[in-house]
């Protein structure tokens, strides 16, 4: 039977303004970075997108090497796009990203027209899609004049193959170069990504300054700092957990997963429970606190795990009192 999403999909979802412009996004975004590449079934991929989708998340979020292997994702997406969300293509924001090694040789990485316009070829085939939403530069490139790479990106929306441009893991310099050109461009910046976690505060130094400045959106990732803001490891690191196997290989960052910041959440784990919540809910919802955020991307290996992140929406707000200790904790 073909799938019929809930009627009432989008009684309960929170949406907020991007920006100036006149995108809203869910409070809620789905990324597909880990847990939908070749390994991982299809069938709980899909129950995944639909659990999703049922509670009024519209917005999944792609980059042509997430996996694993690279490309991944973005083909479990197109087959479950096939047989399960195209008659539902107007009601979805779909993005994709390159700036990462993609391929061998000189126009595989970076930021170059050549890397920006074939990814997104790529990108568009494998999801079987005629346009992305928006199409992000996933990290910035030294080596390639800023007005190549902003150019790349506005001209892909003069071709109709992305509506919206975006950018990832800017610092705030870069971000009021980058919006400057796309502008006179003819091509605003809707969103830019960065890393965002009570663990990892660095936006606060003058990014989402420069985002509310220039009229742009903000869409975390990492806010559940791989896990170490749930309760997967608040009684440390079991042996043989998929953490202790990829500490160093990019889903988890030993910098994240250490004995002080296990501890950090142990109590704010205490805070959350006094809320009512779960941690990770805490952990959302705290990111969200902040008016200039759009939306938080979770990554999920469960339906049960959507479900739990949205619940964070139904206890949003924080007393001074409860800022305050989080400080403390994190102090």
């Amino acid at each position: 039977m073909s799938y019929q999403p809930t009627l009432t999909r989008y009684d309960h979802m929170s949406y907020r303004r991007s920006g100036r412009s006149g995108v809203q996004l869910p409070a809620i975004s789905l990324g597909l970075w880990q847990n939908f590449g070749e390994r991982d079934a299809l069938g709980n991929c899909r129950t995944m997108l639909r659990t999703a989708f049922d509670a009024g998340i519209t917005h999944f979020d792609l980059a042509n090497n997430y996996g694993p292997p690279p490309g991944a994702a973005e083909e479990t997406f197109g087959q479950l796009y096939k047989s399960d969300f195209r008659p539902y293509r107007d009601e979805l924001f779909i993005s994709s990203k390159a700036g990462y090694g993609m391929w061998p040789g000189p126009y595989g990485d970076g930021g170059s027209r050549k890397y920006l316009m074939a990814s997104l070829e790529q990108s568009l085939r494998r999801m079987g899609l005629d346009y992305v939403d928006v199409f992000y530069h996933h990290r910035p490139d030294p080596d390639t004049p800023l007005e190549e790479s902003m150019m790349a990106l506005a001209d892909m929306v003069r071709q109709g193959k992305a509506l919206y441009v975006g950018l990832s893991s800017y610092n705030p310099e870069e971000i009021r170069r980058a919006c400057a050109l796309l502008r006179e461009l003819g091509t605003p910046c809707l969103l830019h990504q960065p890393k965002y976690s009570l663990l990892v505060r660095d936006p606060e130094h003058g990014l989402l300054d420069a985002l509310a400045e220039e009229g742009v959106g903000c869409i975390a990732f990492s806010a559940l700092a791989q896990g170490v803001l749930t309760d997967k490891y608040l009684q440390g690191v079991p042996p043989d957990s998929r953490a202790a196997r990829q500490l160093g290989n990019g889903a988890i960052e030993e910098s994240q997963l250490n004995p002080a910041n296990i501890e950090k959440a142990r109590q704010l784990n205490e805070l959350a429970q006094q809320r009512g919540q779960s941690l990770a809910q805490l952990a959302l919802a705290w990111v969200l606190r902040d008016p200039r955020m759009t939306s938080v991307i979770i990554g999920a290996s469960k339906p049960a795990q959507i479900t739990d992140a949205v619940g964070s929406l139904a206890k949003a707000d924080f007393s001074a009192d409860e800022l305050a200790r989080i400080e403390e904790i994190l102090a």
